[in-house]
């Protein structure tokens, strides 16, 4: 019997009534759902200042240092994207900044893409807008393929999103639900033949 695969899900967003957020503990039921073996994140719940290599050079925060070590761990991600101006938030592009960034004085984290190299990635996104956040993915997915990741070509933005939950944050459109299932398959169907 194999083991469960394990899937870090996040949003890039901390606001409380997040559509992201939303996105993402859907993501993660579905996931669940099909055996897998889910970390779901909050970028809430870790203490990262905006990076700076002068801050850097005085030590890695040790809150980095605990995400670089969860990210390395997980072999397939699903980043829930907002789209703030056109493109993704500068919490995510933090995150990213931050944990790739070579601890030169830990050989084991002296490689900066160790966290992200060969990870299968899908992308969802959710807007108030038509377009669902669509003009955030296209600028992450290049971020991500330059940190060596594999990212999924399924993808999914959900437009209207402040009509897309119900009370208790579900989707309201069937359509919507396979729309995710479908890229958390194909993030579970790459990762698991990747790693075969």
């Amino acid at each position: 019997m194999n083991a469960p695969q394990k899937l870090l899900i996040f949003a890039g967003s901390t606001r409380q009534n997040s559509y992201n957020r939303k996105l993402a503990h859907v993501a993660a039921a579905l996931a669940r759902a099909r055996g897998a073996e889910v970390t779901h994140l909050e970028l809430a719940d870790f203490d990262i200042p905006m990076y700076n290599a002068d801050l850097e050079a005085q030590g890695t925060p040790p809150d980095v240092m605990k995400l670089k070590q969860i990210m390395y761990e997980h072999p397939a991600w699903i980043i829930c994207s907002p789209e703030y101006n056109g493109s993704y938030t500068a919490l995510l592009k933090n995150t990213v900044d931050w944990v790739s960034s070579p601890v030169k004085s830990d050989p084991a984290w002296h490689d900066g893409f160790k966290s992200f190299t060969g990870k299968v990635v899908g992308v969802l996104s959710a807007s108030p807008g038509a377009l669902g956040g669509l003009r955030s993915q296209s600028h992450l997915v290049p971020l991500l393929l330059n940190a060596q990741c594999w990212v999924a070509p399924k993808a999914f933005a959900l437009g209207r999103a402040g009509d897309a939950f119900d009370a208790e944050g579900q989707l309201v459109h069937e359509a919507s639900l396979q729309n995710v299932q479908a890229v958390v398959d194909q993030v579970l169907f790459a990762s698991q033949r990747l790693a075969a």
